[in-house]
């Protein structure tokens, strides 16, 4: 029953990110802001109502929301809640963990495509490029952290992971870096994509759910928050070392995730969105940083003299 602990924590932790991180800009910004739970109970009211389909859409479009958010749920069963392991685990998980996702994010891609829309396809483009370039990031950073720790799954990775030099200090800040910049791409958010822009030329995830409506549309906007709670849950179990009990723990987990809401509103607050052409640099900047990162491993381990 633990091993649920984790999964229950980031469902709880869903329910109130986007509120936090439109509360967070709505201070910067110096307005009193909606409360913590519109987002929420915007999303459900949109599952409240029915969904309307285009006739030129096939049922591709009409099942791509419900397997987007199935594979971000089966994706967070992976999470550890530091020494406790997630529901599933096993050896190299984390690459599995991966393309889950990008399952997830095929099915989105191919539902916008599905639609006909040109502005839509333009988008699902935009998005399956970002993807592409953030993947070898993500699988550098957790390949450095199996090499550090000799283990290949999330769980032992986290178990045995520990922090004790000023190298592995700055490993731990750099890759708590390259995970919420990871988040941001992967939900389409600054400076990467304006979630609030109406313009369609320069829109990525937007523009491909415009055809949504209803039940799918709440599916894919609650997605959103689970994927932010989830990374949300890989950056706090950094901080979740085995020696301390899960009662230290969850207070722990829960004030990381807070946090990195209201790091998210902030870059928001005081982050432009780059030109398009920028962008692509931008992401791929990560898999440079995850580099420093793996050379860091070498070096702890003695592989660099």
């Amino acid at each position: 029953m633990i091993n649920a602990l984790c999964l229950l924590l980031i469902l709880i932790s869903s329910l109130f990110f986007s509120g936090i991180v439109i509360r967070t800009k709505s201070v910067f910004s110096g307005r009193k802001g909606p409360g913590i739970f519109l987002p929420i109970k915007d999303i459900w009211r949109l599952l409240r109502k029915g969904s309307v389909y285009s006739e030129t859409s096939s049922f591709v479009f009409q099942i791509a929301p419900s397997i987007y958010l199935a594979s971000v749920l089966m994706a967070i069963l992976f999470i550890p809640f530091g020494n406790i392991p997630g529901l599933i685990s096993f050896n190299g998980d984390f690459v599995f963990f991966a393309y889950v996702l990008a399952l997830g994010k095929f099915f989105s891609i191919i539902g916008a495509l599905d639609t006909g829309s040109s502005f839509e396809g333009m988008g699902a483009s935009r998005e399956a490029l970002y993807s592409m370039l953030v993947e070898p990031a993500f699988f550098i950073l957790m390949g450095s952290f199996a090499l550090f720790t000799g283990h290949t799954s999330f769980a032992e990775i986290f178990a045995t992971l520990h922090f004790g030099s000023y190298i592995s200090y700055a490993i731990g800040v750099l890759a708590t870096f390259v995970l919420v910049i990871i988040a941001m791409v992967e939900n389409s958010r600054m400076p990467v994509d304006d979630p609030k822009t109406h313009l369609e030329l320069t829109m990525v995830h937007e523009v491909m759910i415009l055809d949504n409506s209803g039940f799918d549309l709440g599916l894919i906007l609650h997605t959103t928050n689970l994927k932010f709670a989830m990374y949300g849950a890989i950056i706090a179990n950094f901080f979740l070392t085995p020696n301390y009990e899960w009662y230290y723990s969850v207070p722990i987990f829960i004030g990381a995730q807070f946090l990195f809401a209201v790091v998210v509103g902030t870059i928001e607050s005081f982050e432009a969105r780059f030109r398009m052409n920028h962008n692509p640099q931008f992401i791929f900047m990560l898999t440079s940083i995850s580099l420093l990162i793996f050379m860091g491993v070498l070096l702890m381990l003695g592989k660099i003299i």
